[in-house]
């Protein structure tokens, strides 16, 4: 996989031999995975790939077995986000290993199969949906309770290669609170119904900023405006993530800011682990069920 390849022709749709493998290769490695969540914004800037690493990471303290996957392939920020970024490829047993970051954690990116992390990935769509399906078939993955996939904005190529890929998937959609974002994000959740991708639900971040001085809550970005439209699209709300410097500064120091805080003394911390306490919730739940 190069990212200084040409090769535009669409995928095939026939059933070559070797395509028929690969379908089978993916099918056997999701089989052993049991929620699928795709974390979507309709604009950049919302903070989608902080929510991605920082849920995982949750769900992961908590005794599931997470997998973390980075397909922003023009913008990649797990490895960063992780302090992981520097690793190089012989730290691990083969090139379709995932990276552990612990225990219960493990995440791919397409900044590992680049020589230089910093090279602009220049691919059209036909590249990106045979990168993403080499990431879902020949990625060792094992057996996780959660895939938790982190996309691009938007509902271009990548969101769509993963809606017709894994069917039982489901969408964590990340908003802001303000109207450029939300209406954006009526996009996304249209997008998920016309492909048939259950929604999970929505979060509201950046919600309110705490006044380091005072206590009181400054509405920097608004608040409110996720809540309010989840239920305008008759969507679940999972839940507000207020602003916090301590999620700048772990995520730019590459020390994931689930890792730092202290439950009960971080608002943002607190809100992390309700959030992830409601996706556990719908464990039990038939995913068929969260379609809208």
């Amino acid at each position: 996989m190069s990212a200084n390849s040409h090769n535009t022709s669409c995928p095939s749709s026939g059933h070559s031999p070797a395509r028929d493998i690969e379908d089978l290769m993916i099918q056997e490695s999701l089989a052993r995975i049991k929620n699928k969540i795709l974390v979507m914004s309709g604009k950049g800037g919302v903070g989608k790939s902080t929510i991605s690493t920082n849920i995982a990471l949750t769900l992961s303290r908590k005794g599931r077995k997470v997998g973390l996957l980075d397909i922003d392939l023009h913008g990649p920020d797990i490895a960063l986000l992780l302090g992981m970024r520097d690793m190089s490829p012989s730290d691990r047993q083969s090139a379709v290993e995932p990276v552990s970051f612990s225990e219960n954690l493990k995440f791919m990116s397409i900044e590992y199969l680049m020589a230089d992390k910093d090279q602009a990935v220049i691919w059209r769509g036909p590249l990106k949906y045979k990168a993403i399906r080499t990431f879902l078939g020949e990625v060792r993955w094992g057996e996780l309770d959660y895939l938790i996939i982190d996309a691009p904005p938007g509902t271009g190529d990548e969101p769509l290669t993963i809606a017709q890929t894994i069917k039982d998937i489901r969408a964590l959609i990340v908003t802001t609170p303000q109207e450029v974002s939300l209406s954006d994000v009526r996009k996304s959740i249209r997008f998920c119904r016309k492909a048939e991708m259950a929604i999970l639900g929505l979060v509201e971040n950046m919600s309110g900023l705490s006044c380091p001085h005072c206590g009181k809550e400054i509405p920097l970005f608004k608040t409110g405006g996720g809540e309010r439209l989840a239920r305008e699209m008759v969507i679940p709300f999972l839940g507000r993530i207020p602003l916090e410097p301590g999620i700048v500064v772990a995520s730019d120091d590459g020390k994931p800011f689930m890792n730092q805080a202290a439950e009960g003394q971080s608002a943002a911390a607190n809100a992390f682990e309700k959030i992830a306490e409601r996706i556990l919730a719908e464990e039990a739940k038939c995913p068929a069920a969260a379609r809208m």
